[in-house]
């Protein structure tokens, strides 16, 4: 029975299959399953069922001209179709299965026609979601394509062998058919080594001038090209982003072409571009200064007569970054993504930023899956120099490691001891300190495991061992809500993590192996730095204890290994981080979300991509984008800031005395006005809201504001001059929320009664005079704040729409979103805060952060938001030019940089 094409199953039909299923099952395994496990099966088939995925928003150049519907009759699917059993074989749930056959499909027809014989060249990109299947649509898409006519396939994967390795393993999977390692072992012996799509149909191989084992070398693909019979099945590359091999490989091309051998270049050729925002973004400025690994890439299309690139990438601002307003010699050259953006909608059990950084961290209460590490500045500093010594662990690390090893436990309880288990330290950048770091991490685990092997058999007495007695402890307190005792816990503990181990994954060691595990799933405890950054997959990842210091988007993005897929241990998934650096993924959470509406916006305007990265550029937050690829030393980066429909905040304010005093007399001014009988007034859940306030008084408050000079969108400059040409129509009238919680704690230093919010700070800022407000989402602001001034019944008509979106029923809980209630604000609305800082409790401080916290104002200071409509004006917002050395004081370097540069040092 193919299950794939049958009809859905109701509740009682899918039961009575399995019981069916089951009796067949029984007469050969007696006793077969319980009744319980057959209900237990049905619910896991149905919330496999409900996961659905959307297809995605497409932008297009105005010169698309789609040929695949024609071309389809002529198509026969083989590789499509081996690929498609495989996804179903391996869990995928079939509603996802078919949106990615549909998106496939939809990036497909904008390649170039296979069979049109004229020149072409096509550059677009494909936007996913970090750790959400970009290999597996790419390697749909490359079945796809092969199907289609395309023979020759380059994949450029990451800039380590690591990765290069993993993504051969899964084309070998999922488009070859066979371990191109193996096989190249035993060549002479003839052995096929038939792996995934192979075991349904083994014919039509395709050539693999790469393995397993090794990157592109001329030798050895000169020897195998003695298989390629007239490019009657595809040939495929997965080759290193690396300087070298890409120059092997161009001048292999040119040598062959030299030598009259044109059947090659002949070919349409379709290159995927993996991780298309690292490494392969021209960074030089100048027409005549380009990057080497971005000339190279571009040396090789234009070797080929057809020829496609493909960009995928998750974190897409750097090659939106890519200037489409160049002249049209260096535009058509360079890598700009002219011809089509595609946007991929990530799976509904997506466990992804907005879910763990958004809807995870409530307004009140702890955290759901976060975890906060506030004991290692004494032990392992953020900042560190190479010769860091370590002779102990944080505290929340050894934590950290005990909830992993419980988590593996209850994970084998549930019937996953065939999965592997990982768990996740990115702590340095330096390869020495994660030696170490992996040294005393193995002295620990084996400590523990020492105890539990010793005495975890001894039932309750086994508590009096001080190991056991902690591991209970974090059971206790990370989960207690399990569906097992302790006691059957602790029972599994010794056949559970008795084989757990400590692997070191950077440029000088590569320990990571989830092969040859036998009926049993790895147990790894992985310590890297940038080999852990970016598109190396850790499977089962469960356990994440996280300590770096960056604030560029795609960096952060990019060293969220732990997003992807949980299925069966969601509950049991940890994340340990610094306070700040959570702040940060939840701002930029958003902003990722933001992206991904933009390009459905662009969709519907029928907007191109060189409007959708317009678009991008004038984001409020794009100054904290890839700045190392804009900057050179010293020069001078412009940026527009982009306001339309968009909400901008005083996250950071001044502890200097001066602006404090400053700021109070300033918001005083206004508050006095608004309360001088002259504007209706009305209460709402968050404070009194004030009505048809004039642009003037809106004016003249952000005139006199002092502006913390790192809270680089909420400078009067720029606001003021958004709102200038606005002042006669849109913006000539606004609401005015001050918010105020309820309590006796009232003062009225501003004219009116008001409670102030608490919010902690980051102690390390203070040092620099200002303040960074530690709110959700970096955001001083209260989540549903903006539908303050909004219309009810609009404002239930976008809560009702996002309901619809989401699969959520009516009287369901949801969080929406801000942004929704602003698509219908009619007009701006100024949100004026008074908040006092939460000071921390003096015992968990050490002198320094004493010192610091003497520096919190002891009077609440004030603080501003703004909501503001869709602009009725085509613009891009307004211009902001700022110093590069002065960019790096504001925001920090990216240590990304370090660690690559170390990593290529070292290779």
């Amino acid at each position: 029975m193919d299950l794939f094409d049958s009809p859905r199953m109701t509740g009682e039909e899918l039961r009575a299959y399995i019981s069916d299923l089951n009796i067949l099952h029984a007469r050969r395994n007696p006793p077969g399953v319980t009744d319980d496990e057959i209900e237990l099966i049905a619910k896991e088939i149905e919330a496999k069922e409900g996961i659905k995925a959307g297809l995605g928003a497409v932008v297009d150049s105005e010169d698309f001209e789609p040929w695949l519907d024609d071309a389809k009759p002529s198509i026969e699917p083989f590789y499509w179709k081996r690929y498609q059993k495989l996804l179903l074989q391996n869990g995928l749930p079939k509603d996802v299965v078919i949106s990615t056959d549909k998106v496939t499909d939809k990036i497909l027809s904008r390649l170039g026609n296979p069979d049109k014989q004229v020149p072409w060249d096509r550059r677009g990109m494909v936007v996913g979601h970090v750790q959400s299947g970009k290999t597996a649509n790419y390697t749909g898409l490359i079945c796809k394509a092969a199907d289609a006519g395309y023979r020759l396939i380059i994949v450029i994967a990451g800039i380590h062998n690591n990765l290069r390795n993993q993504t051969q393993a899964r084309i070998d999977e999922g488009f070859i058919g066979r371990d191109t390692g193996k096989s190249q072992e035993t060549k002479k012996g003839g052995a096929k080594h038939i792996i995934g799509v192979g075991h349904f149909d083994p014919n039509n191989t395709p050539v693999s001038l790469t393995n397993t084992l090794r990157d592109f070398n001329k030798a050895t693909a000169s020897t195998n090209t003695s298989e390629i019979d007239s490019y009657k099945v595809p040939v495929v590359l997965v080759i290193k982003k690396n300087h070298r091999t890409l120059a092997n490989l161009l001048d292999w091309l040119k040598d062959n072409s030299a030598s009259g051998d044109q059947e090659m270049i002949d070919q349409p050729m379709l290159l995927i571009d993996d991780e298309a925002d690292n490494a392969s973004i021209n960074t030089k400025y100048g027409k005549k200064l380009v990057t080497t690994i971005n000339g190279q890439i571009r040396d090789l299309l234009n070797m080929f007569h057809r020829s496609c690139y493909v960009g995928y990438t998750a974190t897409p601002f750097a090659n939106i970054f890519i200037d489409p307003d160049q002249d049209d010699e260096m535009y058509n050259e360079d890598l700009f993504p002219r011809d089509f953006i595609i946007g991929l909608d990530a799976p509904t059990n997506y466990f992804g930023p907005t879910k763990i950084f958004v809807d995870g961290l409530p307004e009140e209460g702890d955290p759901t899956w976060l975890r906060y590490i506030t004991d290692n500045e004494d032990i392992l500093p953020v900042k560190h120099k190479i010769d860091h010594e370590l002779d102990a662990l944080p505290s929340s690390l050894t934590r950290a490691l005990r909830a992993f090893l419980l988590a593996r436990t209850i994970r084998n309880m549930r019937g996953q001891k065939r999965s592997h288990c990982s768990m996740l330290v990115n702590a340095s950048r330096f390869t020495a300190v994660q030696g170490r770091l992996r040294n005393r991490l193995h002295e620990t685990l084996e400590r523990i495991q020492n105890s539990v092997r010793i005495n975890a058999s001894r039932g309750a007495a086994a508590l009096n061992d001080p190991e056991i007695a902690a591991l209970h402890g974090v059971w206790r307190e990370e989960y207690p809500d399990v569906e097992f005792n302790w006691p059957s816990i602790q029972s599994e503990l010794l056949d559970a993590i008795a084989s757990a181990k400590i692997v070191e994954v950077n440029s000088r060691a590569n320990d990571l192996d989830y092969s040859n595990s036998g009926d049993r799933g790895q147990t790894v405890v992985a310590v890297g730095g940038f080999s852990l950054s970016r598109g190396l997959t850790l499977e089962g990842l469960t356990v994440t204890w996280f300590l770096r210091n960056t604030m560029m988007y795609d960096t952060l993005m990019q060293m969220g290994r732990w997003f992807g897929y949980r299925g069966g241990y969601e509950d049991l998934c940890r994340i340990w981080m610094p306070k700040d650096a959570i702040d940060w993924y939840a701002f930029i959470a958003n902003a990722a979300e933001e992206l991904h509406d933009e390009l459905s916006t662009m969709e519907k305007a029928k907007a191109t991509p060189r409007m959708f990265g317009l678009a991008v550029r004038s984001h409020p937050a794009s100054l904290l984008v890839t700045a190392r690829n804009k900057m050179g030393s010293g020069q001078k980066v412009t940026m527009r800031i982009g306001l339309s429909n968009k909400f901008v905040e005083t996250a950071k304010v001044s502890v200097l005395k001066k602006d404090i005093i400053a700021n109070i007399e300033v918001a005083k001014r206004l508050v006095v006005r608004l309360f001088s009988g002259a504007f209706p007034d009305e209460a709402t859940p968050w404070g009194k809201l004030i009505r048809d306030v004039p642009v003037s008084a809106i004016d003249e408050f952000l005139a006199g504001w002092r502006n913390e000079e790192r809270s680089v969108t909420t400078d009067p400059r720029i606001v003021r001059s958004y709102i200038r040409p606005r002042r006669a129509d849109q913006l000539k009238l606004w609401d005015v929320l001050i918010p105020s919680l309820d309590g006796d704690d009232t003062t009225d230093i501003l004219g009116t009664p008001i409670v102030p919010a608490n919010r902690s700070v980051d102690l390390n800022d203070l040092a620099h005079d200002f303040m960074s407000f530690s709110g959700k989402a970096m955001r001083v602001a209260s989540r549903g704040i903006e539908k303050a001034g909004v219309d009810p019944a609009r404002a239930a008509e976008v809560e009702r729409n996002y309901r619809q979106k989401k699969g959520l029923a009516v009287g369901e809980r949801a969080n929406f979103p801000d942004k929704e209630y602003r698509k219908v604000r009619e007009r701006g609305l100024l949100i004026l805060h008074f908040v006092k800082a939460k000071r921390p409790s003096e015992d968990t401080l050490d002198e320094n952060s004493r010192k610091l916290a003497a520096k919190i104002p002891s009077q609440p200071v004030v603080a501003w938001g703004m909501s503001l409509p869709e602009s009725l004006y085509d613009d891009e917002g307004e211009e902001f030019i700022v110093n590069s050395i002065k960019f790096r004081e504001l925001f920090g370097g990216d240590d990304e940089d370090d660690d690559q540069e170390a990593a290529l040092e070292a290779s």
